[in-house]
């Protein structure tokens, strides 16, 4: 059997043609319509000059055409590298550089965004070619290149795709991963429960769940389903899993714990949901099976570098909540190794560094010899020349072979289900001028992970303009790694080895820059007391912006919960974004009362 993405979805395509294969609100694809899409955008992506291993770069929004990019870029020989629409201008025009990529895959509406400047542009469009006049520079899609396979030498050793991830070097770092690695993923006997027939396409496509939710389905003749682009709810999750009879999702440790909390029957008519990238809170599963008691709850722990997953638990009813949740066991052809310092094995249930080894391990970071040689050691269990990745997390394993989480063994976090280095952050800080010291810590707030900023100003300098500072973080990283509270200390404690004593450094206050003003009327009193039971904070004015204080889109969801559930009145996620403040939310009920 083929070990290439490409030739596996083509021989699928050729035994259901007419099946379903993508389906979204604006377009339903069947497999014989995508497969000749994507034929015939390979064909133009090699006329472009796309070579074997050759990045090519994807900057679309959540669609079916984001869908055909990915099957095209691998038919045309190419390396898939997705960009995320979140990220910066300056960080996607870096990840471009740092790639090679010289063409760049978009649609018309993120071009009114504004691109990362390439060689060439190429519009994906959902019908017949886009306007021939737009340039040379455009190269729209048309329906003259052939419908079969270009003829492309790739082996299962070629690159498939590129997924950039936060560095510790102060830029983030491509991991390369391959063809074999991605088809063993795909084909894992584990996603062969009948489950995923219809999965959502929720994760943006620069998150490589998204490969698990584009391939697993379309290599088994079933469908992916988009989740419509704009802001996710709750009650939008709801109607799309009712609308399109969804069977299968993921969602991260975070997003299952809010939807667990405000409305754990959502899942009622689905058959399996998967989640992981972060600590799953045990309470989380037991009420969703409790709401749910025919689903199953798959945990799943995995890196990038190790190719989406590599452990998998199947937790069904009647399910008892535990200290923790186990992450389970190895996928095929995966192994596990916790070590000491001197890379020597612990017994099972004493805690150490995870290495993964074995099927799905990525050739290494992109065009970085030194990171790679760093985190891809070579492996004493295994033949010469096999090699092993040193994840930096803390784990133990069961005399049965059980993985469970136990921390961080690095400065790496998870923030929002995304891997981030504390040092990428510390680094964008320290450019700001003025400056002298500066530090990050992580600081777990109930359930939530927040990023706490510590800066140390120059001898003879004035006090940092703090919204300067954070409007400098914002322009530079996605907003998943802005801190939530920036403060200004005279200097930085430090160890007796000389490092930065992280855990000697003050308490933070997670408030907003405003001054206080305390509510003026009963909505703006429950609006706040909202606010500071979502935020964990023991005081709110009605000035204070909501992601100021430390907010994110999945406290933004519990948020607008309670403020239905006591206010009676639905606000959009949308209109939290535009007016995050307490008086501007008081407002919005009073005038949606009033109609």
């Amino acid at each position: 059997m083929s070990r290439l993405v490409h030739e596996l979805f083509a021989a699928q395509a050729a035994r259901t043609p007419d099946a379903v294969a993508v389906r979204s609100d604006e377009t339903t694809l069947t497999y014989r319509a995508l497969d000749e899409r994507a034929d015939r955008l390979a064909h133009h992506l090699v006329t472009l000059g796309v070579k074997p291993g050759a990045p090519v770069a994807v900057l679309l929004e959540r669609s079916a055409e984001a869908v055909v990019a990915l099957l095209a870029t691998l038919k045309a020989g190419g390396a898939y590298l997705p960009l995320h629409s979140g990220y910066p201008a300056d960080r996607q025009r870096w990840i471009v550089e740092q790639s090679g990529a010289e063409v760049l895959l978009t649609d018309e509406a993120t071009t009114r965004r504004g691109l990362p400047d390439v060689a060439r542009t190429v519009l994906v469009t959902a019908g017949p070619a886009a306007d021939p006049t737009a340039g040379p520079a455009r190269c729209p899609v048309t329906d003259q290149a052939p419908a079969t396979p270009p003829q492309v030498a790739v082996g299962e050793d070629d690159l498939a795709y590129l997924m950039y991830t936060s560095g510790s070097t102060g830029h983030p770092k491509g991991v390369a991963v391959r063809h074999g690695g991605t088809a063993d993923f795909a084909l894992d006997p584990c996603w062969d429960t009948g489950h995923h027939e219809r999965v959502s396409l929720i994760a943006p496509t620069a998150f490589d769940v998204s490969l698990y939710e584009i391939l697993v389905p379309l290599l088994r003749g079933g469908t992916v389903v988009v989740f419509p682009e704009g802001p996710f709810d709750i009650g939008r999750l709801r109607a799309h899993i009712t609308a399109h009879g969804i069977t299968a999702l993921h969602l991260t440790a975070g997003l299952f714990r809010v939807v667990a909390d405000e409305a754990p029957d959502t899942f009622a008519t689905v058959r399996e949901v998967l989640t992981g990238g972060d600590v799953i809170a045990p309470g989380a599963v037991d009420r969703v099976l409790r709401a749910c008691p025919d689903l199953v709850v798959r945990s799943l722990y995995g890196t990038t570098e190790a190719t989406v997953f590599s452990t998998h638990a199947a937790l069904t009813a009647p399910y008892r909540p535990g200290i923790t949740v186990s992450s389970g066991r190895v996928f095929d052809g995966v192994e596990l190794h916790v070590l000491d310092e001197r890379l020597d094995p612990l017994p099972p249930g004493a805690v150490g560094e995870l290495y993964v080894a074995g099927r799905g391990l990525a050739k290494g970071y992109f065009d970085r010899p030194d990171l790679t040689a760093e985190a891809f050691v070579a492996n004493p269990f295994g033949a010469d020349g096999e090699r092993m990745y040193r994840t930096g997390d803390l784990a133990r394993l069961s005399a049965d072979g059980e993985l469970e989480f136990a921390g961080r063994a690095t400065d790496l976090v998870k923030i929002l289900g995304f891997r981030v280095e504390l040092a990428e952050i510390e680094s964008t800080l320290a450019a700001f001028p003025g400056l002298a010291h500066v530090a990050v810590v992580a600081h777990e707030a109930g359930a939530d992970t927040r990023l706490a900023a510590y800066v140390v100003p120059e001898a003879g300098q004035d006090q940092p303009d703090l919204t300067a500072l954070r409007e400098h973080v914002r322009e530079a990283l996605p907003g998943y790694m802005v801190p939530a509270v920036f403060t200004v200390i005279d200097r930085l404690p430090l160890t007796a080895n000389g490092k930065v004593d992280r855990a000697a450094l003050p308490v933070p206050e997670f408030r907003g820059e405003s001054a206080y003003r305390a509510p003026a009327n009963p909505t703006e009193e429950v609006i706040c007391r909202i606010f500071g039971q979502v935020l964990g904070l023991p005081e709110v004015g009605v000035e204070d912006d909501f992601f100021d204080l430390g907010g994110h889109s999945l406290l933004a969801m519990r948020l607008l919960n309670r403020i239905r559930a006591e206010l009676g009145v639905e606000v959009e996620i949308r209109t939290l974004f535009n007016t995050p403040t307490v008086a501007g939310l008081a407002e919005v009920v009073a005038v949606e009362r009033a109609a």
